[in-house]
């Protein structure tokens, strides 16, 4: 992480937001290390209280990185309503949203590497890798299986599955399917912020998590300068990001996640 990325990091009091992608819960302890870091389990009363609670214990700019990977345009547009509510009086100036942590075609990079280095360690036309992600809502699984077609053509492997913890289908059943299309081996590569399996299943590889820590930190530290660097001009990036589902489907049912906030 770059010198000068580390001073902006360390300007500002820092909230990850979290939804379907598990983005509230990843390791960011380098980043943590220059300044205050408080997460918020999701976006509304999790992430107004969080705010709030940042806003009273420090002087520095609050700065809410909403944490997806590409697949949750809803998370940045609810982070951007709350915070609408959060800038006025003694907070004016001080609360920015920073852009997403990531988007759709820096998904289906990381995810390339990870294929990649898949089919490298385990090779063979006999493997086949199901990318596998938390239920959300028809939309943004619909992503993923978009996403995991351009990985399959890029990368030139026999087959690239998807499954949904929760949906449909699950990761036994994506298994499976890769078995009837003629897999011998399948490994299974986490698609958000989490573990790839809620544990481990017999005969499959299970493989790293998408970011290591450190790639995390960096990207999150970039986006937390870019903010500062915008808030410093005027621009609180509210505005932008109340913008960021336009177009997105709504006809599926929103992701729930738990609401509470933890420092």
């Amino acid at each position: 992480m770059a010198v000068g990325v580390e001073a902006d990091a360390a300007r500002a009091a820092v909230i990850v937001v979290g939804g379907h992608e598990a983005g509230a819960g990843v390791a960011v302890d380098p980043l943590a290390e220059h300044g205050p870091l408080l997460r918020a389990s999701s976006a509304r009363r999790a992430l107004d209280a969080t705010v709030r609670q940042a806003l009273d214990s420090t002087d520095l700019p609050v700065c809410v990185v909403p944490m997806t990977l590409g697949r949750d345009p809803l998370l940045v547009a609810d982070t951007a309503r709350t915070l609408t509510s959060l800038t006025g009086g003694a907070a004016a100036g001080r609360v920015v949203l920073a852009e997403p942590f990531g988007n759709a075609p820096l998904l289906a990079g990381w995810l390339r590497v990870a294929v990649a280095g898949a089919a490298r360690e385990h090779g063979g036309t006999d493997l086949a890798v199901l990318l596998t992600a938390n239920a959300a809502n028809r939309y943004d699984d619909a992503e993923l299986f978009r996403i995991a077609h351009l990985v399959k053509v890029q990368e030139d492997v026999p087959w690239v599955e998807v499954a949904f913890r929760g949906g449909d289908p699950d990761p036994a059943e994506g298994v499976k399917r890769c078995g009837q299309l003629g897999a011998r081996r399948v490994a299974v590569i986490p698609a958000g912020f989490g573990p790839a399996t809620d544990g481990p299943m017999p005969g499959v590889i299970d493989g790293e998590p998408l970011l290591a820590p450190s790639a995390i930190s960096g990207v999150l530290a970039t986006r937390i300068a870019g903010a500062m660097l915008k808030l410093s001009q005027g621009d609180d990036g509210i505005a932008a990001g109340l913008d960021a589902d336009h177009g997105h489907g709504h006809g599926g049912k929103r992701w729930q996640g738990p609401d509470s906030s933890a420092g």
